[in-house]
């Protein structure tokens, strides 16, 4: 079956790769603010980094490396255990709550689905958990598993393709990172683009809600 624009050919799909923050659920929600609010405190109150220094480092340390901790992690050797536990340390039951729609719309896909995340599996528990969606995932590839590397480095691809077994071409990558999604392209993956950010050769969804009408049919 020959692709329509702007349309995702599932016949050789086997595996939905999905990013979890801004990416799950909708930038919008509020809930991945608070972590960028204790990224900042993070910076300032762990690090000693003066306030108005924080905005520029984390923009460098996310251009440079792909995270901010992945950054404080090779320039000021930062505990990922301690980083992580902090930033996450947010309310997110105040912005996320079960979202039956995309349930279903999980549901009515056959293909394998995994979160692939920057961030720790905990986290991505309690957020499939709150948004009542933790039971259509068979597995989370985290950044513990993909370290030292993560998203977008081309070796945290690898390593999760390796531990799902699967080939480039086999897979779909939903994320919210141009730069993701551009490692995953490179690779051969299937993509598409979720949220504010579009990426070149990407079919875009303002919602994950919205990725059924992106599928065609295998």
């Amino acid at each position: 079956m020959k692709p329509t624009p702007n349309k995702i050919n599932l016949e050789n799909i086997r595996c939905l790769l999905i990013d979890l923050d801004d990416t799950l659920y909708p930038q919008g929600s509020g809930a991945w603010d608070l972590v960028g609010d204790r990224i900042d405190q993070f910076l300032v109150e762990e690090m000693g980094f003066p306030p108005e220094d924080v905005t520029a480092l984390r923009s460098r340390l996310w251009r440079q490396y792909g995270t901010t901790l992945r950054g404080l992690q090779t320039e000021y050797e930062v505990d990922m255990d301690h980083y992580l536990r902090y930033v996450h340390d947010v309310p997110f039951e105040d912005f996320l709550a079960p979202d039956p729609d995309l349930d279903q719309m999980l549901r009515t896909l056959p293909q394998r689905k995994v979160i692939f995340t920057n961030a720790s599996a905990d986290h991505a528990h309690r957020v499939t958990t709150l948004l009542g969606v933790q039971d259509r995932f068979e597995q989370i590839v985290d950044v513990y598993a993909t370290h030292p590397h993560c998203k977008p480095e081309v070796e945290a691809f690898h390593t999760a393709l390796t531990i799902i077994n699967e080939i480039p071409q086999n897979c779909l990558l939903i994320d919210d990172s141009p730069a993701n999604l551009e490692t995953a392209k490179n690779l051969g993956m299937a993509t598409v683009s979720i949220g504010r950010h579009r990426h070149d050769g990407s079919p875009h969804i303002s919602h994950i809600r919205n990725l059924s009408n992106l599928l065609l049919p295998r």
